[in-house]
């Protein structure tokens, strides 16, 4: 028998649902990783920094600061100097970043309500910083990267850069700097230089976060033996390429660019086969933060 039209009209609502599992999912996978971010910064704070009067820079710093001085619970000052920002960036940035950092926010407040009576693991400064730095950066760069934020003055860095010949990170930085030298006067300078080591080593992490510990590079090559090198770094790593056109500036004459995409740990091998078939040719490698679709796999070296 066959199928009426009226049969294929009922199977089509179906559909959204499949769409709508998987937006589900994505969400939960997105809450999960901000709460564990967000618990990772609590650890840092509570079990690290904190105890050892260090600070981190942004809300943050001014929150532990205003904490010592007038002992008031950690988590409150997070959660209510932080908010301010979250409306403004409620109206000015978008619904979907406000309330995530808000959510972020709220959990991390909650994890240092819950561990302030733990002891810290050192009170060893060089070791909470070095540890705490570590953890608050890894906590960080997993709720950025799934995007939210855990600190108001990144949302006035955004509005700030906006009507400023300044970048966000310059931005961030100018507030950093103002805040772990109130830093010096609060706690003393010895424990302000250390929660500077702390805030270098989580600023390192969080790039290591975002983009990976095995980061992929782009690759563009001009050579005229562009198709014997392009069917070797297939052959060799594995990797499609794709050829595109260019023109030269001086001479005007066309040229074709290989563009590649490769692990970091593949990088010295790429060069080594550009090597072997043109030791003129032009290379350029740049850092790229993430790589979907395509073909691109991480494959191994042979």
């Amino acid at each position: 028998m066959g199928t009426s039209p009226q049969a294929l009209v009922k199977e089509e609502p179906n559909k959204p649902r499949k769409t709508g599992t998987i937006k589900t999912a994505k969400l939960a996978q997105r809450a999960v990783m901000m709460v564990i971010g967000a618990s990772m910064m609590a650890v840092a704070l509570e079990i690290f920094l904190v105890p050892n009067q260090m600070v981190d820079g942004g809300i943050t710093g001014i929150s532990i600061m205003l904490s010592h001085i007038f002992h008031i619970p950690l988590g409150i000052l997070l959660t209510l100097l932080n908010l301010p920002f979250l409306i403004v960036g409620y109206k000015q940035i978008g619904k979907t970043f406000a309330l995530s950092t808000l959510f972020a926010v709220v959990v991390m407040s909650i994890g240092t309500q819950m561990l302030h009576p733990v002891q810290p693991i050192t009170v060893e400064p060089l070791l909470a910083a070095v540890f705490g730095g570590v953890i608050l950066g890894v906590g960080v760069g997993l709720v950025v990267r799934y995007g939210g934020s855990l600190d108001g003055t990144e949302i006035v860095a955004i509005l700030v850069a906006k009507r400023l010949p300044f970048s966000v990170g310059e931005v961030v930085m100018f507030f950093n700097l103002f805040i772990l030298t109130g830093a010096g006067f609060v706690f003393g300078w010895n424990n302000a230089m250390f929660s500077l080591i702390a805030y270098y080593i989580a600023f390192k992490m969080i790039d290591v976060t975002l983009e990976g510990l095995d980061q992929s590079k782009s690759v563009w090559i001009i050579s005229d033996k562009y198709r014997d090198i392009g069917e070797a770094l297939t052959e060799r790593l594995g990797r499609g390429v794709t050829y595109l056109e260019g023109e030269g500036g001086f001479s005007g004459d066309n040229k074709k660019v290989i563009f590649v995409v490769i692990t970091r740990l593949e990088e010295a091998k790429m060069k080594a086969i550009v090597e072997d078939w043109d030791s003129d040719a032009f290379v350029a490698v740049g850092n790229i933060h993430d790589v979907k679709g395509g073909r691109f796999k991480k494959k191994s070296i042979h």
